[in-house]
């Protein structure tokens, strides 16, 4: 596997996403593109805000790529995560593989963005009208 990219950043940019994974040995690439919804619990959200332990946060995202690459031959991966305050429809965090073939994409994608919600130090506040609450099942 080629060096993955990580990144905690204020602004995800997905239009470069496919240049980052294209390798003339991957018939597949397969992307994941969190983003903000416009309702929670049937409620409408005007943004989130995300804040995150960088360093602690960029540990974790490399042993999750590492425990993927054990299982499943990959050829490239960018794993990116926003912070700061995000309005509905923005990216949020954007999981990318490329590998031979499309199985060990789907898998290793989906993977990843499980385990990054479950154990990454990423913290996310919805914003309300008249409310805002930090949601932060994990970690």
């Amino acid at each position: 596997m080629n060096e993955p990219i990580i990144e905690i950043v204020e602004n995800i940019d997905t239009a470069k996403v496919y240049d980052e994974l294209s390798d003339s040995e991957s018939g597949g690439i397969c992307v994941f593109v969190g983003t903000v919804r416009d309702f929670t619990n049937n409620e409408p959200v005007i943004s989130l805000e995300f804040e995150a332990y960088k360093s602690m946060a960029i540990k974790e995202m490399a042993k999750i790529i590492d425990q993927a690459a054990e299982k499943w031959p990959l050829n490239r991966v960018v794993m990116r995560h926003a912070v700061g305050l995000k309005k509905v429809k923005e990216p949020v965090v954007v999981i990318g593989v490329s590998s031979a073939h499309r199985e060990a994409c789907f898998e290793a994608c989906r993977y990843m963005i499980d385990t990054l919600k479950e154990t990454v130090p990423i913290w996310k506040k919805e914003m309300f009208k008249d409310k805002s609450v930090w949601v932060s099942a994990h970690p």
